[in-house]
Protein backbone atom coordinates (compact mmCIF):
# COMPACT_ATOMS: atom_id res chain seq x y z
CA UNK A 1 0.00 0.00 0.00
CA UNK A 2 1.11 3.54 -0.73
CA UNK A 3 2.28 5.66 2.17
CA UNK A 4 1.17 9.23 2.69
CA UNK A 5 2.99 12.48 2.19
CA UNK A 6 1.60 15.98 2.68
CA UNK A 7 1.27 19.20 0.66
CA UNK A 8 0.61 22.80 1.63
CA UNK A 9 0.40 25.74 -0.79
CA UNK A 10 0.75 29.43 0.06
CA UNK A 11 0.20 32.35 -2.33
CA UNK A 12 1.71 35.84 -2.24
CA UNK A 13 1.37 39.05 -4.23
CA UNK A 14 4.40 39.32 -6.50
CA UNK A 15 7.71 38.92 -4.68
CA UNK A 16 6.31 40.29 -1.43
CA UNK A 17 4.97 38.41 1.58
CA UNK A 18 1.52 39.97 1.18
CA UNK A 19 -0.89 37.00 1.17
CA UNK A 20 -3.57 36.41 -1.45
CA UNK A 21 -6.86 35.09 -0.11
CA UNK A 22 -9.35 32.97 -2.11
CA UNK A 23 -6.86 31.61 -4.62
CA UNK A 24 -8.22 28.52 -6.33
CA UNK A 25 -5.67 25.72 -6.10
CA UNK A 26 -6.12 22.53 -8.14
CA UNK A 27 -3.82 19.67 -7.15
CA UNK A 28 -3.55 16.85 -9.69
CA UNK A 29 -1.75 13.86 -8.15
CA UNK A 30 0.16 11.56 -10.46
CA UNK A 31 0.83 8.00 -9.35
CA UNK A 32 3.71 7.74 -11.79
CA UNK A 33 5.34 9.45 -14.75
CA UNK A 34 6.45 6.65 -17.00
CA UNK A 35 7.22 7.04 -20.70
CA UNK A 36 3.67 5.93 -21.32
CA UNK A 37 0.45 7.72 -20.51
CA UNK A 38 0.33 9.25 -17.03
CA UNK A 39 -1.84 7.49 -14.49
CA UNK A 40 -3.74 10.20 -12.67
CA UNK A 41 -5.70 10.22 -9.44
CA UNK A 42 -8.69 12.43 -8.85
CA UNK A 43 -7.77 16.12 -8.54
CA UNK A 44 -8.20 18.05 -5.29
CA UNK A 45 -9.48 21.63 -5.19
CA UNK A 46 -8.42 23.98 -2.40
CA UNK A 47 -8.88 27.65 -1.52
CA UNK A 48 -6.38 29.86 0.30
CA UNK A 49 -7.32 31.54 3.59
CA UNK A 50 -6.54 35.05 4.86
CA UNK A 51 -2.89 34.03 5.28
CA UNK A 52 -2.70 32.96 1.63
CA UNK A 53 -2.40 29.34 2.76
CA UNK A 54 -4.31 26.17 1.97
CA UNK A 55 -4.99 23.42 4.44
CA UNK A 56 -2.40 20.63 4.47
CA UNK A 57 -3.60 17.63 2.46
CA UNK A 58 -2.47 14.01 2.35
CA UNK A 59 -1.26 12.52 -0.94
CA UNK A 60 -0.06 9.05 -1.85
CA UNK A 61 3.71 8.54 -1.78
CA UNK A 62 6.06 5.60 -2.41
CA UNK A 63 7.39 3.42 0.43
CA UNK A 64 9.92 5.11 2.70
CA UNK A 65 12.58 2.50 1.91
CA UNK A 66 12.84 3.81 -1.67
CA UNK A 67 14.80 6.80 -0.33
CA UNK A 68 17.06 4.80 1.98
CA UNK A 69 19.26 3.03 -0.59
CA UNK A 70 20.90 4.33 -3.80
CA UNK A 71 19.29 1.74 -6.06
CA UNK A 72 17.68 4.18 -8.50
CA UNK A 73 14.16 3.89 -7.07
CA UNK A 74 12.12 7.09 -7.33
CA UNK A 75 11.33 7.89 -3.68
CA UNK A 76 8.63 10.48 -4.30
CA UNK A 77 5.32 10.73 -6.10
CA UNK A 78 4.44 13.74 -8.22
CA UNK A 79 1.61 16.17 -8.52
CA UNK A 80 0.82 19.18 -10.67
CA UNK A 81 -0.49 22.37 -9.05
CA UNK A 82 -2.59 24.94 -10.86
CA UNK A 83 -3.12 28.33 -9.21
CA UNK A 84 -5.81 30.82 -10.24
CA UNK A 85 -6.82 34.12 -8.67
CA UNK A 86 -8.77 37.10 -9.96
CA UNK A 87 -6.41 39.88 -10.99
CA UNK A 88 -3.37 37.62 -11.30
CA UNK A 89 -1.79 35.56 -14.04
CA UNK A 90 -2.40 31.83 -13.59
CA UNK A 91 0.55 29.73 -12.44
CA UNK A 92 1.21 26.03 -13.00
CA UNK A 93 3.80 23.93 -11.19
CA UNK A 94 4.51 20.60 -12.87
CA UNK A 95 6.15 17.79 -10.93
CA UNK A 96 5.90 18.85 -7.27
CA UNK A 97 7.62 16.02 -5.38
CA UNK A 98 5.84 14.30 -2.47
CA UNK A 99 7.86 12.17 -0.04
CA UNK A 100 6.30 9.80 2.50
CA UNK A 101 5.83 11.21 6.00
CA UNK A 102 7.06 14.69 4.97
CA UNK A 103 5.24 17.93 4.13
CA UNK A 104 5.98 19.58 0.80
CA UNK A 105 5.55 23.35 0.85
CA UNK A 106 4.84 25.16 -2.42
CA UNK A 107 5.27 28.92 -2.31
CA UNK A 108 3.51 30.70 -5.19
CA UNK A 109 4.43 34.27 -6.07
CA UNK A 110 1.68 35.47 -8.40
CA UNK A 111 2.08 38.34 -10.85
CA UNK A 112 -0.72 40.85 -11.28
CA UNK A 113 -2.51 40.68 -14.62
CA UNK A 114 -0.75 42.87 -17.15
CA UNK A 115 2.42 43.02 -15.05
CA UNK A 116 4.36 40.43 -17.01
CA UNK A 117 8.07 39.93 -16.54
CA UNK A 118 10.25 37.46 -18.40
CA UNK A 119 9.25 34.81 -15.87
CA UNK A 120 7.32 31.80 -17.12
CA UNK A 121 3.81 31.01 -15.87
CA UNK A 122 4.77 27.32 -15.89
CA UNK A 123 7.39 25.94 -13.51
CA UNK A 124 8.67 22.47 -14.38
CA UNK A 125 10.49 20.75 -11.51
CA UNK A 126 13.22 18.36 -12.69
CA UNK A 127 14.06 15.12 -10.85
CA UNK A 128 15.98 15.22 -7.60
CA UNK A 129 19.74 15.17 -8.22
CA UNK A 130 20.02 11.67 -6.75
CA UNK A 131 17.93 10.17 -9.56
CA UNK A 132 18.28 12.77 -12.31
CA UNK A 133 20.87 13.21 -15.03
CA UNK A 134 23.12 15.98 -13.70
CA UNK A 135 26.76 16.70 -14.54
CA UNK A 136 29.35 15.95 -11.86
CA UNK A 137 31.12 18.75 -10.02
CA UNK A 138 34.31 19.94 -11.70
CA UNK A 139 36.97 19.95 -8.94
CA UNK A 140 38.31 23.35 -7.85
CA UNK A 141 41.09 24.62 -5.63
CA UNK A 142 39.60 25.16 -2.19
CA UNK A 143 41.43 28.36 -1.20
CA UNK A 144 40.29 31.28 -3.33
CA UNK A 145 42.21 34.54 -3.70
CA UNK A 146 40.20 37.48 -2.46
CA UNK A 147 39.49 40.21 -5.02
CA UNK A 148 41.18 43.59 -4.74
CA UNK A 149 39.38 46.22 -2.62
CA UNK A 150 38.48 48.12 -5.80
CA UNK A 151 35.90 45.43 -6.53
CA UNK A 152 33.97 46.50 -3.47
CA UNK A 153 35.11 43.90 -0.95
CA UNK A 154 35.89 45.77 2.23
CA UNK A 155 34.32 43.43 4.76
CA UNK A 156 36.68 41.80 7.26
CA UNK A 157 34.59 38.62 7.41
CA UNK A 158 31.61 36.97 5.66
CA UNK A 159 28.17 38.56 5.86
CA UNK A 160 24.93 36.72 5.15
CA UNK A 161 23.22 38.45 2.21
CA UNK A 162 19.52 39.18 1.89
CA UNK A 163 19.39 38.00 -1.73
CA UNK A 164 21.53 35.98 -4.07
CA UNK A 165 21.66 36.21 -7.87
CA UNK A 166 21.42 32.75 -9.45
CA UNK A 167 22.26 32.16 -13.11
CA UNK A 168 20.58 29.41 -15.14
CA UNK A 169 23.13 27.08 -16.72
CA UNK A 170 26.90 27.24 -16.65
CA UNK A 171 28.76 30.51 -16.08
CA UNK A 172 29.36 31.00 -19.82
CA UNK A 173 25.76 30.33 -20.83
CA UNK A 174 24.80 33.76 -22.16
CA UNK A 175 21.17 32.76 -22.81
CA UNK A 176 20.48 31.75 -19.20
CA UNK A 177 18.26 33.93 -17.02
CA UNK A 178 19.30 35.45 -13.72
CA UNK A 179 17.01 35.09 -10.71
CA UNK A 180 17.18 37.30 -7.62
CA UNK A 181 16.24 35.00 -4.78
CA UNK A 182 16.03 35.41 -1.03
CA UNK A 183 19.18 33.81 0.35
CA UNK A 184 17.36 31.48 2.76
CA UNK A 185 14.93 30.43 0.01
CA UNK A 186 17.93 29.58 -2.15
CA UNK A 187 19.48 27.31 0.51
CA UNK A 188 16.13 25.55 1.07
CA UNK A 189 15.65 25.13 -2.69
CA UNK A 190 19.10 23.58 -3.19
CA UNK A 191 18.75 21.19 -0.26
CA UNK A 192 15.33 20.07 -1.53
CA UNK A 193 16.84 19.55 -5.01
CA UNK A 194 20.02 17.76 -3.90
CA UNK A 195 19.07 15.33 -1.11
CA UNK A 196 16.00 13.53 0.21
CA UNK A 197 13.86 15.10 2.94
CA UNK A 198 13.37 11.61 4.42
CA UNK A 199 17.02 11.34 5.47
CA UNK A 200 17.98 11.77 9.13
CA UNK A 201 18.08 15.24 10.65
CA UNK A 202 21.83 14.94 11.28
CA UNK A 203 22.47 14.07 7.63
CA UNK A 204 20.29 16.92 6.39
CA UNK A 205 22.04 19.38 8.71
CA UNK A 206 25.50 18.28 7.55
CA UNK A 207 24.49 18.71 3.90
CA UNK A 208 22.90 22.10 4.60
CA UNK A 209 26.12 23.28 6.27
CA UNK A 210 27.94 22.29 3.07
CA UNK A 211 25.47 24.15 0.85
CA UNK A 212 25.69 27.27 3.06
CA UNK A 213 29.50 27.22 3.22
CA UNK A 214 29.95 26.71 -0.51
CA UNK A 215 27.44 29.50 -1.24
CA UNK A 216 29.02 31.99 1.18
CA UNK A 217 32.45 31.18 -0.27
CA UNK A 218 31.17 32.14 -3.74
CA UNK A 219 29.78 35.40 -2.34
CA UNK A 220 32.68 36.33 -0.06
CA UNK A 221 35.37 35.70 -2.67
CA UNK A 222 33.26 37.31 -5.44
CA UNK A 223 34.14 34.29 -7.53
CA UNK A 224 31.93 35.16 -10.50
CA UNK A 225 31.72 38.93 -9.99
CA UNK A 226 35.52 39.17 -10.17
CA UNK A 227 35.30 37.51 -13.61
CA UNK A 228 32.92 40.16 -14.90
CA UNK A 229 29.73 38.14 -14.40
CA UNK A 230 26.50 39.74 -13.20
CA UNK A 231 25.56 36.87 -10.88
CA UNK A 232 26.93 35.17 -7.77
CA UNK A 233 26.26 31.48 -8.39
CA UNK A 234 24.88 29.15 -11.09
CA UNK A 235 22.44 26.26 -11.07
CA UNK A 236 24.86 24.03 -12.99
CA UNK A 237 25.98 21.10 -10.82
CA UNK A 238 29.24 21.04 -12.80
CA UNK A 239 30.13 24.32 -11.09
CA UNK A 240 27.73 24.91 -8.19
CA UNK A 241 24.40 23.48 -6.96
CA UNK A 242 21.15 22.13 -8.34
CA UNK A 243 18.48 24.86 -8.15
CA UNK A 244 15.08 25.26 -9.81
CA UNK A 245 13.41 28.65 -9.57
CA UNK A 246 9.97 28.33 -7.94
CA UNK A 247 10.16 24.66 -6.92
CA UNK A 248 8.66 23.23 -3.73
CA UNK A 249 10.67 22.72 -0.55
CA UNK A 250 10.01 20.63 2.60
CA UNK A 251 8.96 21.76 6.04
CA UNK A 252 11.69 19.80 7.85
CA UNK A 253 14.41 21.15 5.56
CA UNK A 254 12.96 24.67 5.85
CA UNK A 255 12.99 24.43 9.65
CA UNK A 256 16.65 23.37 9.70
CA UNK A 257 17.70 26.15 7.31
CA UNK A 258 15.84 28.76 9.38
CA UNK A 259 17.90 27.65 12.38
CA UNK A 260 21.40 27.44 10.84
CA UNK A 261 21.29 29.67 7.74
CA UNK A 262 24.09 31.95 9.01
CA UNK A 263 26.46 29.18 10.20
CA UNK A 264 29.22 27.97 7.91
CA UNK A 265 32.29 25.73 7.84
CA UNK A 266 35.78 27.21 7.71
CA UNK A 267 39.33 26.05 8.28
CA UNK A 268 40.63 27.04 11.70
CA UNK A 269 42.42 30.43 11.53
CA UNK A 270 41.03 31.15 8.04
CA UNK A 271 38.57 33.92 7.15
CA UNK A 272 36.73 32.60 4.14
CA UNK A 273 34.02 29.95 4.33
CA UNK A 274 35.29 26.57 3.17
CA UNK A 275 34.45 25.66 -0.42
CA UNK A 276 32.69 22.48 0.68
CA UNK A 277 32.59 20.53 -2.57
CA UNK A 278 30.67 17.24 -2.54
CA UNK A 279 29.36 14.43 -4.73
CA UNK A 280 26.56 11.88 -4.55
CA UNK A 281 28.91 9.04 -3.59
CA UNK A 282 26.96 6.69 -5.85
CA UNK A 283 27.67 7.63 -9.46
CA UNK A 284 30.72 9.68 -8.54
CA UNK A 285 33.33 8.95 -5.87
CA UNK A 286 35.05 11.87 -4.13
CA UNK A 287 37.31 10.73 -1.27
CA UNK A 288 38.27 14.28 -0.22
CA UNK A 289 34.74 15.68 -0.36
CA UNK A 290 31.50 14.90 1.39
CA UNK A 291 29.60 11.99 -0.14
CA UNK A 292 25.86 12.59 0.07
CA UNK A 293 25.01 8.89 0.38
CA UNK A 294 27.98 8.39 2.69
CA UNK A 295 26.68 11.20 4.91
CA UNK A 296 23.33 9.43 4.92
CA UNK A 297 24.97 6.27 6.31
CA UNK A 298 26.89 8.25 8.93
CA UNK A 299 23.72 10.03 10.03
CA UNK A 300 21.96 6.69 10.36
CA UNK A 301 24.81 5.59 12.64
CA UNK A 302 24.05 8.51 14.94
CA UNK A 303 26.98 10.71 13.94
CA UNK A 304 26.42 14.40 14.67
CA UNK A 305 26.50 16.92 11.81
CA UNK A 306 29.95 18.13 12.91
CA UNK A 307 31.24 14.55 13.11
CA UNK A 308 29.98 13.95 9.58
CA UNK A 309 31.75 17.09 8.37
CA UNK A 310 35.06 16.24 10.06
CA UNK A 311 34.91 12.72 8.63
CA UNK A 312 35.13 14.24 5.14
CA UNK A 313 36.92 17.58 5.55
CA UNK A 314 39.28 16.78 8.44
CA UNK A 315 39.54 17.91 12.03
CA UNK A 316 40.93 21.38 11.30
CA UNK A 317 37.48 22.87 10.66
CA UNK A 318 35.05 24.81 12.81
CA UNK A 319 31.46 26.01 12.54
CA UNK A 320 31.15 29.80 12.68
CA UNK A 321 27.99 31.92 12.78
CA UNK A 322 28.15 35.18 10.84
CA UNK A 323 27.71 38.28 12.98
CA UNK A 324 25.76 40.22 10.38
CA UNK A 325 22.64 39.31 8.41
CA UNK A 326 21.74 42.00 5.88
CA UNK A 327 18.30 43.26 4.94
CA UNK A 328 16.67 43.13 8.38
CA UNK A 329 15.78 45.91 10.83
CA UNK A 330 17.66 44.49 13.85
CA UNK A 331 19.96 41.52 14.45
CA UNK A 332 19.06 38.73 16.89
CA UNK A 333 19.77 40.07 20.41
CA UNK A 334 21.73 36.97 21.44
CA UNK A 335 19.06 35.45 23.67
CA UNK A 336 15.53 34.06 23.30
CA UNK A 337 12.50 36.15 24.20
CA UNK A 338 10.18 34.31 26.60
CA UNK A 339 7.47 35.24 29.07
CA UNK A 340 9.07 37.71 31.49
CA UNK A 341 11.51 39.16 28.97
CA UNK A 342 11.66 42.94 28.81
CA UNK A 343 13.38 45.64 26.81
CA UNK A 344 13.93 47.02 23.33
CA UNK A 345 14.12 43.61 21.55
CA UNK A 346 10.62 42.82 22.87
CA UNK A 347 9.37 46.18 21.58
CA UNK A 348 10.94 45.45 18.18
CA UNK A 349 9.12 42.11 17.92
CA UNK A 350 5.84 43.67 19.07
CA UNK A 351 6.14 46.49 16.52
CA UNK A 352 6.99 44.16 13.66
CA UNK A 353 4.27 41.61 14.45
CA UNK A 354 1.66 44.36 14.79
CA UNK A 355 2.60 45.57 11.31
CA UNK A 356 2.54 42.03 9.91
CA UNK A 357 -0.93 41.59 11.45
CA UNK A 358 -2.29 44.22 9.05
CA UNK A 359 -1.78 41.68 6.27
CA UNK A 360 -2.32 38.58 8.41
CA UNK A 361 -5.46 39.33 10.46
CA UNK A 362 -5.26 36.03 12.35
CA UNK A 363 -2.28 37.47 14.25
CA UNK A 364 -3.55 39.43 17.29
CA UNK A 365 -2.13 42.88 17.97
CA UNK A 366 -0.57 43.73 21.32
CA UNK A 367 0.55 46.84 23.16
CA UNK A 368 4.11 47.87 22.30
CA UNK A 369 5.29 48.06 25.89
CA UNK A 370 8.49 46.01 25.86
CA UNK A 371 7.00 43.42 28.22
CA UNK A 372 6.79 39.85 26.93
CA UNK A 373 3.63 38.46 28.51
CA UNK A 374 0.99 35.88 27.66
CA UNK A 375 -0.47 38.04 24.88
CA UNK A 376 2.92 38.43 23.21
CA UNK A 377 3.52 34.69 23.46
CA UNK A 378 0.14 34.02 21.82
CA UNK A 379 0.90 36.55 19.09
CA UNK A 380 4.16 34.73 18.37
CA UNK A 381 2.46 31.30 18.40
CA UNK A 382 -0.04 32.39 15.75
CA UNK A 383 2.77 33.81 13.61
CA UNK A 384 4.78 30.59 13.99
CA UNK A 385 1.79 28.50 12.93
CA UNK A 386 1.20 30.55 9.78
CA UNK A 387 4.81 30.26 8.66
CA UNK A 388 5.50 26.62 9.48
CA UNK A 389 7.54 27.07 12.67
CA UNK A 390 7.06 25.11 15.87
CA UNK A 391 4.37 26.90 17.90
CA UNK A 392 6.44 27.47 21.05
CA UNK A 393 5.55 31.08 21.72
CA UNK A 394 9.26 31.73 22.18
CA UNK A 395 11.18 34.11 19.91
CA UNK A 396 14.28 32.03 19.29
CA UNK A 397 16.94 32.64 16.63
CA UNK A 398 14.94 31.26 13.70
CA UNK A 399 11.68 32.94 14.79
CA UNK A 400 13.42 36.32 15.18
CA UNK A 401 14.77 36.19 11.65
CA UNK A 402 11.52 34.83 10.20
CA UNK A 403 9.62 37.74 11.76
CA UNK A 404 12.18 40.14 10.27
CA UNK A 405 11.92 38.46 6.86
CA UNK A 406 8.13 38.68 6.74
CA UNK A 407 8.13 42.24 8.11
CA UNK A 408 10.47 43.35 5.33
CA UNK A 409 8.31 41.47 2.81
CA UNK A 410 5.01 43.08 3.80
CA UNK A 411 6.42 46.58 4.15
CA UNK A 412 8.25 46.26 0.83
CA UNK A 413 11.40 47.76 2.31
CA UNK A 414 13.37 45.81 -0.28
CA UNK A 415 12.15 45.37 -3.85
CA UNK A 416 13.10 42.36 -5.95
CA UNK A 417 14.09 43.06 -9.52
CA UNK A 418 14.68 40.26 -11.98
Amino acid sequence: MAQKGRLRVQCFDGESYIPIENCKITVIPEVTRKNVKKKLMRSVELVTDSSGSTITIDLDAPPLEYSQKPDGSIPYSLCDIKVESEGYNPLTIEGCQIYPEETAYQKCNLEATGNRSTRSDIIVIPPNRQVGDFPSKIPEEVDKPLPAPSSGVVLPKPVVPEYIIVHEGGPNNTSGKNHKVLYKDYIKNVASSEIYSTWSENTIRANVFCIISFTLNRIYTEWYRSKGKNFQITNSTAYDHAFTFGRNVYDNISDIVDEIFATYVRRIARKQPLLTQYCDGKNVKCPEWLSQWGSKDLGDQGKTPFEILTYYYGNNIELVTADKVTGIPESYPGYDLTIGSRGEPVKEVQRELNRIARNYPLIPKVAVDGIYGEKSAEQVKVFQGIFGLNKTGVVDYKTWYKISEIYVGVTKIAELKQ
